[in-house]
């Protein structure tokens, strides 16, 4: 006799299907997760792209302020620095003489009083012969000052021409004296016409 029961085909288990069931679940959730990660990353970027360029833009600069190169908003190319030669500058010694000058202008019942300070980029020789030779200095600076009207010493140009003419007066006096002038400005500390 034959057995019935060993030719007919198995049916599967509920075994087998919980089994099934639960793998196609877990491939399903993977799947499934893997989409919203991707797009996640794709798409969950909160920085519109004008909001990325600055950001890109403010590390670029941090950078540059890490190696020492960057200046204030400073975008494009940079500067390169000239380089100058060396030139020798000199110092410039004042001298003032201690009283005011005043004097008679020509041609007017007014009279001007200054107060006289000179300049000189030479060594403290030539201060020193100016105050050797202050009286005969002052004397011809009176000079000057009563040769000039008060046309002449009106405005700045007055004054300058002033200036120059005491400075003149003063370096022929000292070449005179000394064989060397040195008075490079001569300034007025006080300047009244009354």
């Amino acid at each position: 006799m034959s057995d019935v029961n060993t030719d007919a085909p198995k049916k599967p288990g509920i075994l087998s299907k919980i089994i099934k069931l639960v793998v196609r679940l877990v491939v399903a959730a993977v799947l499934v997760g893997a989409g919203f990660g991707g797009g996640y990353f794709y798409f969950a970027n909160p920085l519109s792209p004008s909001q990325s360029m600055l950001t890109l833009l403010a590390e670029e600069q941090a950078a540059k302020e890490a190696e020492g190169e960057a200046t204030e908003g400073e975008v494009g190319p940079k500067k390169i620095p000239k380089t100058l030669p060396e030139t020798e500058l000199f110092q410039t010694s004042y001298y003032e003489m201690e009283d005011a000058l005043t004097t008679n202008l020509k041609d007017s019942r007014r009279f001007l009083q200054i107060g006289v300070s000179m300049s000189t980029q030479y060594d403290q020789a030539v201060i020193d012969n100016v105050q050797t030779h202050k009286l005969a200095i002052r004397s011809d600076i009176l000079g000057v000052i009563g040769s000039f009207t008060e046309a002449d010493i009106e405005g700045a140009v007055g004054r300058e021409n002033l200036a120059l003419a005491i400075r003149d007066v003063i370096n022929k006096r000292l070449e005179q004296l000394e064989g060397f002038g040195g008075i490079e400005d001569v300034f007025f500390s006080t300047f009244v016409l009354q």
